[in-house]
């Protein structure tokens, strides 16, 4: 078995050098639909986590009456943690929000002075509200809207902030639905370019393979070589693409950065290089294989 294989791997080499104009121009080819490939999951990777650290920024709040009594706003706070889309419930008390309004405008005289003037604390207590998931937001503000709340609550923040969610939920879902349809579009290709030049091998070695039938060869040691072409062209265009990506990755994160401060894109790919490897290697390879084994299976008739 062992030397069957070994031949196999042989002759699959001796085929992928033989054909070596349609060769490289295969390997040209999985390899710019690879670099599109890695490319493609980096700038994925970057929108989730900016999208992420605009979703993690994005809350709504509730602003109670100045009277509202302490323990039916702490009440209001713990109904919410039980809430299964409630991520974080932040309760903002009144001195904490006097403290905090000092601190913002301490360098403005006439605000601080209009403080000292006043003989009570004008500032209501406050919840600020972390969602799960966006969805998640129009939920939160429909339990919020519960008649047994309004004698206490004063404003809630949803609607002031819908557009922002709304906005932030069409961006996600546009890049998560595109970035799946580029993917299919870029596997179709490769895996059409393969194919032929698998058709095109056989095709163009069908008198030799006549000759094997005839000598009594197996199917294995006749259709494996082809499949060792396809692996040959996924291998060499993935190791190509790897290396493209990185270069082009290095080059951009410093134009990436003016736009996204909070992203080196550089240091992301390099902690995560061997995720991004590991999928163009199984992405091209995979082609190679699939693509090989149905024009085996298509055009040589054994």
């Amino acid at each position: 078995m062992l030397t069957t294989l070994s031949r196999v791997i042989k002759y699959g080499l001796v085929g992928f050098w033989r054909n070596g104009w349609l060769s490289t121009a295969t390997i040209a080819i999985v390899f710019l639909v690879l670099v599109g490939f890695g490319g493609l999951l980096m700038f994925n990777s970057l929108a989730n986590i900016v999208l992420a650290d605009i979703q993690d920024k994005i809350d709504i709040s509730i602003y109670f009456k100045v009277d509202a009594p302490e323990d039916r706003i702490l009440e209001v706070q713990r109904a919410l943690e039980s809430l299964p889309e409630v991520k974080e419930v932040e309760y903002v008390s009144r001195d904490t929000a006097l403290e905090t309004f000092r601190e913002q405008h301490k360098d403005d005289p006439t605000v601080s002075q209009a403080l000292e003037a006043l003989d009570e604390n004008p500032l209501a207590a406050a919840i600020n509200i972390k969602a799960r998931e966006l969805k998640d937001y129009e939920a939160i503000a429909g339990y919020l809207d519960k008649e047994s709340y309004k004698d206490i609550t004063d404003k809630i923040s949803y609607a002031q902030n819908i557009g922002v969610i709304d906005r932030l939920k069409s961006i996600k879902s546009t890049v998560e639905q595109g970035g799946l349809l580029l993917i299919i579009f870029i596997s179709l290709v490769a895996a059409l370019i393969i194919f032929n030049t698998i058709r095109l091998a056989i095709y163009s070695n069908r008198e030799e393979l006549a000759v094997m039938r005839l000598v009594g060869a197996s199917n294995f040691f006749i259709r494996g070589p082809y499949m060792i072409e396809g692996i040959i062209y996924g291998i060499v265009g993935s190791i190509m693409s790897v290396i493209m990506v990185t270069i082009g990755v290095f080059y951009a994160a410093p134009y990436v950065k003016i736009f996204v401060p909070d992203i080196n894109g550089w240091t992301y790919y390099l902690s995560n290089f061997f995720m991004f490897m590991s999928a163009q290697i199984f992405f091209g390879v995979g082609l190679g294989v699939v693509s090989s084994y149905i024009a085996v299976r298509k055009y040589l008739k054994i």
